[in-house]
C-alpha cells in the first residue's frame, strides 16, 4: 500500500519475471516514426514475423520531413525515401499512419498526448529517447534502441530491467520568468546529467502541481537529460480534464472506469524513493545553457564559469572544451552574447502554450536585423490553433518565419541546420555538439527566453524584455 506511482504502472504490466531484475514488460502503445519506423518495420517483415497488435502501434512522420511553408514529401529528397518506406511499411502491416499535412500528424511526442494515444497508467515506447516526454500525463513511457523496437513490434512486449525510484520536489510558487523549461534545466545544472541514471523520475511538489500538462510534458522530456529514461507526474484533476474527449481516451461510462483507476495511481504518502530531492523554486531565476551539455547551465544573470574553478580535474577539461567550442570567455556576463538564430520548436516547447508565451514576448516588437528567426508548431492541431488565435500573424508581425510541424533545427535530421559558428537561442532539449549542425553553437531556454533573445539580438533577461 506504500507504493511508487511507478510501481503501481510497472507491476501490473509484468508479463514474467525473468530474474536477476529483469521483468518481461507488457507495452500499451508504441510509437514509430519516418527516421528508424519504416526500418524497423521492414525488418521484421524480412525476419518471416508479424506485427502482433498493428491496432495499438502509431506512426507519424517528423524527423527528416523538411518544415519549409508549402512542403511536400519530396522537398528534402533524403526524407522523403525514409517517409515512403514508412507509408509502404505501415501500409502492409496495418499500422495506422498520420502522414503529412493530415490531422494528427505532428511530433511523435506532442501528438501522442493530443490525441490520447498515450493515457494515465500505460506503458508507451518509442524509438526516441525523449519518449519520456509523455510521462507527462502519467504514463510509464521510455526509449528504446532498434533491436527493442522490432521486438516489441513482433511480440507487443519487452524485457526490462526496473529502475530504481527517485522523486524531484519542486516546492513553492514560480518566480516571474521562470517556466517548466527553466525548472527541468535548474534541477538538471544543480544534481547533474548522470544523476537519474538507473532511475525512473517522478516529478512533484507544489509547483509541479501547479503546471499545465503542457507544461508537465515539458519537464519529464529533459528527464533523459538527467541521465534517466522514464519521467513521470502524478495524473490529476487538470490530466482528466486535458485528455477529455481526446480521439483515443475513453469515452462514456468507459471513460467514468478509466478516471476511477487513474485516481489510484499517484504515489502512496508513505511512499519510499531511492533517492528525494527538493528544489526551492524561489532559488530558480529563467536559465540559458553555457556549453555542450544540458547540465552546464546557469541563470541568465550568471557568468560562464572559470575552468580553474572546476571541482575536478575531469570538470575542468570539460568546461575548458565546451567554453572552446562555443566561443565564450571565462567570467563573461551570458547575457549579452551576440546570437545569430533563435529556434522556437521540437517536442519539448512547440506546443500552443509555448507559442503563446513567446508571442505574448514578441507583440509589438521586431526580430534584430541580424537574427534569423523561426518558430516550428509541434503539430498540424498546434498550428491549426495557433493561427485560430492569430499567432503566426504575431511571429510573421515580429519577423520570425511560421513554418510546418516536424522536428527541424532541434537534431538538424531534415536538411535544415544553424551555419557553422553561428549562436543559436533554442527551446531543444540538446546543446551537443554539432545536434542542430556541424560547427552550431545551441544555448537552451525557454520560449520566452527565445524570444527575447531574437528581440535583443543577444542572450537577454526575458524579465527585462518583457517589463
Amino acid at each position: 500500500m506504500s507504493a511508487t506511482m511507478f510501481d503501481r504502472i510497472w507491476d501490473p504490466h509484468v508479463v514474467a519475471d525473468l530474474g536477476n531484475g529483469w521483468s518481461l514488460l507488457h507495452c500499451d502503445r508504441v510509437l514509430v516514426h519516418d527516421l528508424s519506423g519504416g526500418r524497423a518495420l521492414e525488418e521484421l517483415a524480412q525476419s518471416g514475423y508479424k506485427c502482433a497488435r498493428p491496432d495499438l502501434v502509431f506512426a507519424t512522420p517528423d524527423h527528416a520531413v523538411s518544415t519549409l511553408p508549402g512542403r511536400t514529401s519530396e522537398t528534402f529528397p533524403k526524407g522523403g525515401q525514409l517517409l515512403a518506406g514508412l507509408r509502404k511499411r505501415a501500409s502492409e502491416a496495418g499500422v495506422r499512419l498520420f502522414d503529412l499535412g493530415q490531422d494528427g500528424n505532428g511530433i511523435v511526442h506532442v501528438m501522442a498526448p493530443e490525441l490520447g494515444i498515450v493515457l494515465p497508467g500505460t506503458t508507451l515506447v518509442c524509438g526516441d529517447s525523449h519518449t519520456c516526454t509523455n510521462g507527462g500525463v502519467g504514463a510509464l513511457a521510455f526509449g528504446i534502441g532498434a533491436s527493442e523496437l522490432r521486438h516489441v513490434l513482433a511480440t507487443q512486449t519487452l524485457p526490462q530491467k526496473k529502475p530504481r525510484r527517485m522523486r524531484i520536489r519542486f516546492e513553492g510558487a514560480a518566480p516571474p520568468g521562470v517556466t517548466p523549461k527553466d525548472m527541468i534545466l535548474a534541477a538538471i545544472g544543480r544534481f547533474g546529467a548522470a544523476a537519474g541514471v538507473g532511475h525512473a523520475v517522478e516529478y512533484a511538489g507544489s509547483a509541479v502541481r501547479a503546471l499545465s500538462v503542457e507544461g508537465r510534458l515539458t519537464l519529464c522530456n529533459l528527464s533523459i537529460e538527467m541521465g534517466a529514461k522514464m519521467g513521470m507526474v502524478a495524473p490529476d484533476e487538470t490530466t482528466f480534464e486535458w485528455l477529455a474527449g481526446r480521439d483515443f481516451a475513453p469515452k462514456g461510462s468507459a471513460w467514468d472506469a478509466a478516471v476511477a483507476h487513474w485516481r489510484t495511481l499517484p504515489s502512496a504518502e508513505d511512499a519510499a524513493f531511492d533517492r528525494d530531492l527538493t528544489i526551492d523554486m524561489r532559488d530558480i531565476a529563467p536559465q540559458i545553457t553555457w556549453g555542450t551539455s544540458p547540465d552546464q547551465v546557469l541563470p541568465v544573470t550568471g557568468r560562464v564559469p572559470d575552468p580553474s574553478e572546476a571541482p575536478g580535474a575531469e570538470q575542468r577539461a570539460a568546461w575548458e572544451s565546451a567554453i572552446a567550442y562555443m566561443g565564450l570567455t571565462p567570467g563573461q556576463p551570458i547575457a549579452g552574447t551576440k546570437v545569430d538564430w533563435v529556434f522556437i520548436g521540437s517536442c519539448t516547447n512547440s506546443r500552443i502554450e509555448d507559442l503563446r508565451a513567446a508571442a505574448a514576448v514578441l507583440r509589438g516588437r521586431k526580430v534584430a536585423p541580424h537574427v534569423t528567426a523561426w518558430v516550428v508548431p509541434g503539430s498540424e492541431r498546434v498550428k491549426h490553433a495557433a493561427e485560430a488565435e492569430g499567432l503566426d500573424a504575431a511571429f510573421r508581425a515580429a519577423g520570425f518565419e511560421w513554418r510546418e510541424p516536424g522536428c527541424a533545427l532541434c537534431v538538424a535530421a531534415n536538411g535544415e541546420a544553424v551555419p557553422p559558428g553561428a549562436r543559436c537561442v533554442s527551446t531543444s532539449n540538446r546543446n551537443f555538439v554539432g545536434r542542430q549542425g556541424t560547427g552550431a553553437r545551441t544555448h537552451l531556454a525557454s520560449p520566452a527566453m527565445a524570444a527575447a533573445a531574437a528581440i535583443e539580438g543577444a542572450i537577454a533577461d526575458v524579465r527585462l524584455v518583457a517589463a
